[in-house]
């Protein structure tokens, strides 16, 4: 099991810009900040960690899980919103496995942030 991950970041506060809003719609906030590490989560735990300095020429692939097709589709609106863009928009990857929804954005440093619910079609 994987208790947190982190991410370099070229521009601090945008950053922490994105990640507020498109992670907003997942439930996670911004729990601690330390001025040039600022690490995200829910119920007071951070597991999702940016920090500054150059980004990597190799981009990360992140995926949150979530419970809902509803939610994945609210963090792809969200995260576009706040400036992120289109890596595949909110639909069905039956390649994965039947129920897999998923959404996929990238950050602006180019890191491949997915929503994704395994559950399936409910709503």
């Amino acid at each position: 099991m994987i208790d947190h991950i982190g991410i370099h970041v070229s521009d601090f506060d945008r950053a922490v810009a994105f990640y507020t809003k498109a992670l907003a719609p997942l439930g996670y906030t911004m729990l601690r900040n330390f001025g040039t590490v600022a690490g995200f989560g829910t119920k007071g735990k951070p597991d999702f960690w940016i920090t500054a300095g150059a980004a990597g020429q190799d981009r990360v692939h992140v995926a949150f899980t979530t419970s809902s097709r509803k939610i994945v589709r609210e963090f792809y609106d969200a995260a576009i919103a706040a400036g992120g863009k289109d890596n595949g928009a909110p639909g069905v990857r039956a390649m994965y496995h039947e129920h897999y929804f998923g959404a996929f954005v990238l950050d602006p440093d180019g890191h491949n942030v997915e929503a994704v619910c395994h559950e399936p079609y409910l709503e």
